[in-house]
C-alpha cells in the first residue's frame, strides 16, 4: 500500500485579497440589505409626503414652488452616511478575526479596499438607475426628487454616477481612516482624533472668515463644476485611504 500526500500551493496574492473581501461580504445584512431596505421606508415616507402636499395644492402655480422646492430634498443623503458606519464596523470586526487567520496586514487592507470600491460601484450603480426612473415619471408621478436632487448635478445619469461614486468612495475610506484610529488607539486615540479635527476646521473657518476668503472658496467650486468639485474630493478619499494602510500596519488587535 502506498501512500500519496499531496501538498496544497500556497495562496497566490490575489487569492489572499479575494478571501478577505469575501470575509466583509459573508454578513451581507449590515453592507448591503440594511441600507437599502432602510432607504426604502425613506423612500416610501417621501412618496406619502409628496401625494399629501399635492393633494392639498389649489393651483399650478402652488404646485410649481413646491417642485422648486424639492430639489434641494436630502433624503437620500442618510445611505451616504450610513457607508461610513458600514466602513467602520467593517475594520473594526474583521481586523482581529482576519489576522487570526494569518491574514497579512497588506492583503487585508487591499482586501478591504475593493471592498470599499465594489460596494460603491454598486450604491452608485442602483441610485443612478433609481434617478433614471425618477426622471423618466416626473418625479415617480408627483414632481418628487430624492435621487435627482440639485446636490447630485444636472448633466444626466452619466454626471450622477460620477457624483454618487465619488461621494461613496469619500465616506467609505473616511470611515475605514477612522476605524484604523479606534484599532491601533482605541477610545483614546479617537477622541484626539476628533478634537484636533475640529480645532482645524474652526481655525480654517475663522482664517476664511477674517480674510474675507470664503469668496474665493466660492468662485473655486463654481469654476470647478458639479464634476470638478466632486472629482476633488477623489484627493481627500486617497489621502484617507493612504493614511489608514499606514495606521494598520502598527496595530495590534486587541479585546
Amino acid at each position: 500500500m502506498s501512500t500519496t500526500t499531496t501538498a496544497h500551493a500556497p495562496a497566490t496574492a490575489l487569492q489572499r485579497v479575494v478571501n478577505v473581501m469575501r470575509l466583509h461580504f459573508a454578513n451581507p445584512w449590515t453592507t448591503i440589505i440594511l441600507p437599502w431596505m432602510i432607504l426604502g421606508v425613506i423612500f416610501a415616507a417621501n412618496v406619502a409626503l409628496w401625494w399629501l402636499i399635492l393633494t392639498n395644492l389649489d393651483s399650478s402655480a402652488d404646485r410649481s414652488d413646491v417642485a422648486d422646492g424639492l430639489q434641494y430634498s436630502g433624503a437620500s443623503m442618510f445611505i451616504f452616511f450610513y457607508m461610513t458606519v458600514v466602513a467602520v464596523q467593517a475594520i473594526s470586526v474583521t481586523f482581529p478575526f482576519a489576522l487570526g487567520y494569518g491574514v497579512t496586514r497588506r492583503d487585508y487592507y487591499l482586501g478591504s479596499a475593493l471592498t470599499f470600491v465594489v460596494l460603491a460601484a454598486m450604491y452608485s450603480a442602483g441610485m443612478t438607475v433609481l434617478s433614471v426612473i425618477e426622471e423618466a415619471t416626473g418625479g415617480w408621478g408627483l414632481g418628487g426628487r430624492m435621487f435627482t436632487a440639485v446636490y447630485f448635478g444636472d448633466g444626466g445619469w452619466p454626471e450622477r454616477l460620477f457624483v454618487f461614486f465619488t461621494a461613496f468612495l469619500f465616506f467609505l475610506f473616511v470611515g475605514a481612516a477612522i476605524a484604523t484610529i479606534w484599532v491601533r488607539w482605541k477610545a483614546m486615540g479617537l477622541t484626539a482624533f476628533f478634537v484636533i479635527l475640529g480645532l482645524i476646521v474652526i481655525v480654517a473657518f475663522a482664517v476664511l472668515t477674517f480674510t474675507s476668503g470664503w469668496a474665493v472658496v466660492g468662485d473655486f467650486f463654481a469654476g470647478a463644476g458639479w464634476l470638478g468639485s466632486f472629482a476633488w474630493s477623489l484627493v481627500v478619499t486617497a489621502a484617507a485611504g493612504i493614511t489608514g494602510f499606514f495606521i494598520l500596519r502598527r496595530a495590534t488587535p486587541r479585546t
